[in-house]
């Protein structure tokens, strides 16, 4: 699985912000440090050092205090970071106050009725105008430290201005997206009871706008059987849809008159207007993000302030290279981390674009954005990004000049698509494909400025993230030879746990949350954490101390024969093969003789209905075959008409690994997914393929 040793791009620049900060490195610890290897293993083995230097070099605004961390705790202890430290992650959002300087910048999909929806600019004074208001408003209804404040909405300015107020004054965020079905959503909010919810009348996709506002109303309903308070609701009307609030309910309240209140009480700020900052501890919750819990309720993640402002200051600001002349676009809903990791770019003070609709039905509309407003960091998911290699060649239309880097996540990017971001996209940019998760609301392994690109490679561990790659033994394995995710040291992403955290629910309840947290990530040996990835590390090439090769969910790991290998491994010769006539996939694991061994099925969607001939079966064995192994071989290559999603657009192999295994579809919880219709499909042929093998 390893990529040929010539890289697709190779860095220029000797000065970028890792070189600077090795050379400060090396000057504050009397050290010889000359690579990023050196650097990542020292980064890794002085965890203390490390962070501690990354607060001084990226200007975190706070008190740090002395002391950092307990190194030699095993992740599984949950060790707290920086104990001595206060903090607020918004002021460090805010930091930036320019007139002039443009913080956001929010594009919508034209619609036949909108064919060019006019941009909306918000420079850095009115951000933190408009955050010092909704501050003084929130504060003035009663919210306070702790509160939970939510969000059911479109990627917008008012979305991250209500984020940075709730946040200023120590609320902890909670976030779903507006495209999420309102059963979705309530099982996320009921677990949290949020006090207050922001929200938009109107969404547009697909050319279309979609009235928000029925969505809203059943989100409510169910809240209102569940909790015991009924939560404070505003409404931000965005254009889309008539102004007519004769829907609404008469308690809501305009996003507007929600603002001018704010500027009326005054409440929440200094003399000299200066946001009263709730600088809370390093460890204090910041927001709560959920895991798509296809088979029972998604898991509340509880992300720490000092954690998501330190970690994000150091892959943007270090390893990224985010400058204050960046536009930093990254396509991702209000229910993805990925929104979050865009909004850490305010501490750079650069520009954020934020985009509200879909990204592919016109191939054209994202491209024209980079060369309008000179975007300089793209970033997406390989589900885009293959979408678009099959209609759609951005270069031969657009000039993306501009353009420096590519991110990509989500799943695994194939190969054969780094090949074709770099023939159609761009020969001269940095594309980092990068890995982290929900769970850590940042990133293991990713992108580097000072670093080469390697085909199917993403570029490097990131700095302070001890990742090895474990076999079943709990031993780590060595370069080359695929194994589990894991991260062997503390990190301070490290979630807190998941809600309810002590102090905020009944003793059983955060019992319960803590041994849920527990199981999660350290139900393996050595007290590491165990991220469910199977990867490959390789062999260190220019000092890159090893690229990862990312090979599926290790919970999907697929094991005919005792022979272990990852999904990514069927797709990626799918994808290189069979592209003009296989539109997706899906690999799994059926169990056989009794459980001692399994064989591989592979569910495919062929293009516009197109029939699975035996030949095209044939052909795609042989493929299989002679690229990998004949054990990569699957025993049944069944047609499908749907693949089933997560709502985050995730393939969802374990779910139809236990629907054809036989676990019935009552377990399943069908508000997660995209394309919940589709699973009888799957119930169905799960009972066929069972006879088959009793």
């Amino acid at each position: 699985m390893s990529s040929p040793s010539f890289p697709l791009y190779q860095p220029t620049n000797t000065n970028t912000a890792t070189h600077r900060f090795l050379d400060r490195i090396n000057a504050k610890y009397g050290l010889s440090l000359s690579s990023y290897s050196d650097l990542y293993h020292w980064s890794t083995a002085h965890l203390d050092d490390f962070w501690d230097s990354v607060w001084d070099e990226t200007k975190v605004l706070g008190h740090k205090g002395n002391v950092i961390v307990d190194k030699d705790a095993k992740p599984a202890e949950n060790a707290p970071w920086f104990s001595e430290a206060q903090l607020n992650w918004a002021e460090n959002m805010l930091q930036h106050r320019s007139l002039s300087k443009v913080a956001l910048i929010q594009a919508t999909e034209p619609t036949p009725q909108n064919a060019k929806p006019k941009l909306k600019h918000c420079t850095y004074a009115q951000l933190y105008e408009l955050v010092a208001d909704l501050v003084s408003s929130l504060i003035h209804r009663g919210v306070k430290a702790g509160d939970r404040v939510a969000s059911y909405s479109s990627n917008c300015i008012e979305n991250v201005a209500a984020c940075l107020a709730t946040t200023a004054l120590g609320g902890i965020w909670v976030s779903a997206a507006a495209d999420f079905g309102a059963e979705g959503v309530l099982e996320r909010f009921e677990q949290v009871q949020p006090k207050f919810i922001f929200t938009v009348d109107a969404v547009v996709y697909n050319a279309k706008v979609h009235n928000h506002i029925p969505k809203l109303k059943s989100l409510l309903s169910g809240l209102t059987q569940v909790l015991s308070f009924k939560p404070e609701v505003i409404v931000a009307q965005t254009g889309l849809a008539d102004t007519d609030k004769t829907a609404w309910h008469e308690d809501w309240v305009d996003w507007s008159d929600f603002v001018r209140e704010g500027q009326l009480v005054k409440a929440g700020r200094s003399v000299d207007g200066e946001i009263n900052w709730n600088r809370g501890s390093f460890n204090d919750s910041l927001w709560i993000l959920f895991s798509s819990g296809t088979t029972g309720r998604p898991k509340p993640i509880v992300h720490r302030a000092g954690g998501m402002l330190l970690q994000a200051r150091k892959e943007l600001a270090i390893c990224a290279d985010l400058r204050p002349d960046d536009v930093f676009f990254y396509y991702t809903t209000t229910g993805w981390m990925m929104w979050n990791f865009l909004v850490g770019g305010l501490a750079s003070g650069c520009t954020l674009v934020l985009y509200d609709g879909s990204p592919l039905r016109d191939p054209a509309f994202l491209w024209n954005l980079v060369d309008e407003l000179g975007i300089t960091i793209f970033g997406t998911s390989a589900k885009y990004i293959d979408h678009l290699s099959k209609k759609y060649k951005p270069r031969e239309h657009h000039s993306l000049q501009t353009l420096r880097h590519i991110y990509s996540t989500g799943s695994p990017l194939a190969p054969q698509l780094f090949d074709w971001v770099y023939q159609h996209i761009h020969p001269n940019i940095l594309l980092g494909s990068i890995t982290g998760g929900t769970d850590i609301c940042s990133l293991f392994a990713g992108m580097n400025t000072a670093l080469p690109v390697y085909r199917g490679e993403i570029q490097c561990r990131m700095l302070g993230m001890a990742v090895e790659a474990y076999g079943p033994d709990g031993t780590v394995n060595p370069p080359e030879v695929e194994g589990e995710l894991v991260c062997v040291k503390p990190f301070p992403c490290m979630p807190a746990g998941f809600w309810p955290l002590p102090g905020f629910g009944s003793d059983e309840a955060v019992q319960a949350a803590q041994k849920r947290f527990q199981d999660a990530y350290f139900s393996g040996p050595n007290g590491v954490w165990y991220h469910g990835d199977h990867v490959l590390i390789t062999e260190s090439k220019q000092g890159n101390a090893g690229g990862v090769v990312m090979l599926g969910r290790s919970d999907g790991v697929l094991n005919p024969g005792g022979v272990r290998f990852g999904s990514a491994e069927l797709y990626d010769v799918i994808d290189a093969h069979f592209a003009d006539h296989i539109e997706d996939c899906i690999a799994i694991g059926q169990s056989i003789d009794n459980g001692t061994d399994e064989r591989v099925i592979m569910f495919v969607k062929l293009h516009n209905d197109e029939e699975l001939s035996p030949p095209l079966i044939d052909a795609i064995r042989t493929q299989i075959r002679q690229k990998r192994t004949p054990r990569h071989v699957p025993a049944k290559i069944i047609q499908a008409y749907h693949i089933p999603y997560t709502l985050n657009g995730k393939r969802v192999e374990v779910l139809v690994k236990k629907i054809v295994n036989g676990a019935p579809l009552s377990s399943i919880n069908p508000a997660t997914l995209l394309n919940p219709e589709c699973l009888g499909f799957y119930v169905e042929t799960g009972v066929e393929l069972r006879k088959e093998c009793s």
